[in-house]
């Protein structure tokens, strides 16, 4: 069942989603709940990223906003458009690139695939083959238009996806994990493309686990763990999070990792398995005084990292977690 509060006016946005859930249920056993009241605003004209490890919910949401799947309950839409009783007056507007190999057809050529997908939004012949030709010469991919797809790299396969999602010309486009599997050059040529994308005005909301590209790319960003909305920032707000808890991994005896306990700023010393031990500290100041510490007794193998997202998650969760306990 979906929700039957009444709509504020949210036509402004270019999706709005309200308390969205979606439930699967399996012949036995409990249903398994992929989105957990997840509400989200994009305006127009922004790249919105939807951050979070895999199995976070992302794609369920990139599918149901695609019309492709419905909410269990809830309300979602796209540019002032009910997702479910209006699904027919969203398509148009929306460019949808999946990845792998979902949505291309292998052994037709770029530009067969191309015309064939412009036929689908409803362009005269005309029409399609010239926004085909264009399209193949902005992303690069001109030279092997009539080449099968089946013959192309990985990369250029994500090209032709693209290609293939801004044919329509939409005002919203939904990339999901649009780099995963490239190398970093055909990663960064693709980001160049959404950047340039993103610059004719459309709508992008991307998703993706990676936080420099969402830093690189998004305007903002909400990060989904286990269905829910953990937070929704500017990318560099969180970034400024992860520095926080920068930590110092070094490798040296168990009498100098004593030593470095005692240190201000120092909340702990974990051995690691590889035979590193991980300082955490409180703040750059003590990762200062952490470095300078160990160089000064003649330490090389010593360096600082950034925790991974799936920490940065916990802490958000926690802090969550205290701040409903204190407001109660």
């Amino acid at each position: 069942m979906r929700d039957s509060g009444n709509r504020s006016d949210g036509a402004h946005l270019a999706v709005d989603t309200r308390r969205l859930r979606r439930e699967y249920r399996a012949r036995r056993g409990p249903a398994v709940t992929a989105l957990d009241d997840v509400s989200i605003e994009v305006e127009q004209g922004e790249v919105h990223g939807l951050l979070g490890p895999n199995g976070a919910g992302k794609s369920t949401l990139m599918k149901i906003l695609s019309t492709v799947l419905l909410p269990t309950s809830g309300s979602a839409y796209v540019l002032g458009h009910d997702l479910v009783t209006e699904y027919r007056r969203i398509r148009p507007l929306l460019g949808i690139v999946f990845g792998g190999e979902r949505g291309l057809y292998p052994r037709l050529t770029a530009r067969q695939n191309l015309r064939y997908w412009a036929a689908l939004y409803g362009m005269s012949t005309k029409k399609g083959l010239a926004r085909t030709d264009a399209l193949l010469d902005e992303l690069g991919l001109a030279e092997r238009a009539d080449d099968r797809v089946e013959t192309y790299s990985v990369g250029m396969r994500q090209r032709l996806h693209l290609a293939r999602g801004i044919i329509g010309d939409p005002r919203v486009l939904l990339l999901d994990e649009p780099t995963n599997g490239l190398d970093p050059l055909a990663a960064h040529q693709l980001r160049e493309l959404i950047r340039r994308l993103a610059g004719e005005g459309r709508t992008i909301l991307l998703a993706t686990h990676d936080l420099a590209e969402a830093e690189v790319l998004c305007d903002r960003v909400t990060m989904i763990n286990h269905g829910r909305v953990i937070a929704a920032e500017a990318p560099k707000n969180l970034a400024r999070l992860m520095s926080r808890q920068e930590r110092v991994r070094v490798r040296a005896d168990a009498g100098l990792l004593d030593r470095v306990r005692a240190l201000t700023g120092v909340l702990g010393v974990e051995p690691a398995g590889d035979g590193t031990a991980v300082i955490s500290v409180d703040g750059q100041e003590a990762v200062s005084t952490v470095l300078a510490f160990v160089v000064a007794e003649g330490v090389t193998d010593v360096r600082t990292e950034l925790p991974g997202l799936e920490e940065v998650y916990l802490q958000l969760v926690h802090h969550n977690q205290q701040r409903s306990v204190v407001n109660r």
